[in-house]
């Protein structure tokens, strides 16, 4: 076959370190805006970024050049050295998790997850990031050990 098509749709979830909440209102909306820029310089088609203070939800899809490790991480470093540079001051101890949780997503389903993520201000109102976290990994019956999933 003479061409490479994908399409490949991850939702990925990481929070910042030991869910500190950095991301306040002032700066998440140019965080979220960050992070769709980063995936889309990486050849990525960003369908939506959301979160709240302390996690960040991206629905994205995987390059076909990239594989999913090599974008999460190119994005991870790159958006935490912007923020570190908007205000060294008060953004010096940023940084994400070490972990994230990437899911696999059909396009019959893109929408829901995008409302999903679209809505996590009102999801979390009810639910913690931990609580949350372990109902994605449940849904996708992905095995965790508590000991090694919060750090």
């Amino acid at each position: 076959m003479p061409q490479s098509h994908s399409n490949v749709i991850l939702h990925v979830v990481f929070s910042t370190k030991n869910r500190d909440p950095f991301l306040d209102h002032e700066i998440r909306g140019r965080m979220h805006g960050y992070l769709a820029t980063l995936c889309r310089d990486l050849d990525s088609t960003c369908h939506i970024v959301g979160g709240v203070a302390d996690h960040v939800h991206i629905v994205t899809s995987l390059p076909r050049t990239l594989s999913q490790s090599q974008l999460l991480e190119d994005i991870k470093k790159k958006s935490s050295s912007w923020i570190k540079g908007i205000d060294p001051s008060q953004y010096e101890k940023f940084s994400w998790q070490r972990g994230y949780g990437a899911f696999s997503v059909s396009p019959s389903n893109r929408d829901e997850v995008v409302g999903y993520a679209a809505t996590q201000k009102e999801h979390h109102r009810k639910l913690t990031f931990q609580e949350e976290y372990r109902k994605l990994l449940e849904k996708h019956q992905i095995e965790w050990d508590e000991r090694y999933v919060w750090d």
